[in-house]
């Protein structure tokens, strides 16, 4: 029996496959997730910020510059949290790369390629093989526009007594960053595809706890992922963008944009109102849509055991007990094909080669015996 015991009335059993299949199934979870910063993130490439010019709404056509977060910006602060719990459970370890007891797994290194990480979040390895990941994600951009949602500043780097000149010597690293202000509002739909009870509430209990994202984390970053709603269907559902061009409609049409930072509990309730909307424009079968009093129970009961130490060590043991299965079920069992259909070219491939030297030599020595009889 699961760890968790999630109630029926909340997430029907169908919602869930057994286990991991080989092949997609059609059954997917969303989360809705709404991030608003909490500092001063840094979300950038090639040092600016990320932005792009976008309709504004769905109804308000004008451009509107927004910022936004790349979407490896969202998913790896999020592997990495639950990376962390897996080597703190002792489920894998990083350690010493001979030992395979619990299994060496180095993020963007030496993937084990079969604790939750590498099943859920998927992993390449060049030749050694890879697995397609069966969490999706996307760019999520600003309710808000880049004008209002971020703010320069300057920097400098002391000497140790926190002077900017020592002995006559005065330091030159000045310079300018920009920084996305708090209380910016980030839209995003996280899908679980093929999902299990155990990919579902893992991927959630590392949205959950994470807390810190974009550049500079040990300084700056802090974040809230409020979440919104769950959507289980057999398809996947509207786009970042689309929620947000929505929710920004719905808080232009209630007289909430005009000023910032927005409220807080304004644009959970847009997104939300704009879910329930675009939802119904999707053409998926919904099989639940977890919100409101369900939703809290929902994440009550998550993180009653997600934050027992005994019980989430329990529960991380069961999720690798099912990686580990479908490891050795599909991605094992893929190599030891690919190992032998390898073997198969090469000895083709030599027989081909052994053949066709013979056949040279025959004609080599058919050519010098015509050379000798002449």
């Amino acid at each position: 029996m699961a760890t968790i015991q999630i109630p029926e009335s909340l997430i029907p059993k169908e919602a869930f496959l057994d286990k991991v299949p080989k092949v997609p199934q059609g059954k997917y979870a969303h989360i809705v997730v709404l991030r608003e910063t909490e500092s001063f993130p840094i979300f950038q490439t090639d040092g600016t910020l990320n932005t792009i010019a976008v309709r504004a709404g769905l109804q308000n056509a004008q451009p509107l510059m927004r910022l936004f977060m790349f979407k490896r910006k969202q998913v790896a602060p999020e592997r990495l949290t639950g990376r962390e719990l897996l080597r703190r459970y002792g489920i894998t370890q990083a350690d010493d790369p001979q030992n395979n007891n619990p299994p060496y797994c180095e993020y963007n290194e030496q993937h084990c390629q079969q604790c939750p990480d590498c099943v859920y979040y998927g992993f390449a390895i060049g030749e050694s093989g890879s697995e397609k990941s069966k969490v999706l994600m996307d760019s999520a951009f600003s309710i808000t526009g880049y004008d209002e949602s971020h703010r320069q500043f300057s920097f400098n780097a002391l000497f140790e007594k926190g002077n900017m000149s020592q002995e006559g010597q005065t330091r030159e690293s000045f310079g300018e960053q920009d920084h996305v202000v708090p209380q910016v509002f980030f839209p995003s739909v996280v899908t679980i595809k093929d999902v299990t009870f155990y990919s579902f509430v893992y991927v959630l209990n590392n949205i959950l706890r994470t807390k810190r994202y974009g550049a500079t984390t040990t300084r700056t970053g802090k974040m809230e992922n409020h979440i919104i709603g769950i959507i289980f269907a057999d398809g996947e559902i509207f786009s970042n963008l689309k929620l947000t061009q929505k929710a920004y409609d719905l808080l232009k049409e209630r007289n909430q944009l005009d000023n910032t930072p927005l409220d807080r509990d304004h644009v959970l309730q847009a997104v939300k109102d704009a879910t329930v909307t675009l939802l119904r424009e999707e053409g998926v079968h919904v099989v639940k849509h977890v919100k409101d009093d369900a939703l809290n129970k929902l994440l009550s009961t998550v993180t009653e055991v997600t934050t027992d130490p005994s019980k989430l060590g329990t529960f991380l043991k069961e999720a690798f007990k099912e990686s580990k299965e479908y490891h050795d079920r599909v991605i094992a069992s893929s190599a030891r094909q690919g190992r032998g259909r390898g073997r198969g070219r090469r000895q083709t491939s030599s027989s081909a080669s052994t053949s066709a030297t013979g056949a040279e030599a025959e004609t080599a020595n058919e050519g010098e015996g015509g050379k000798g009889e002449a």
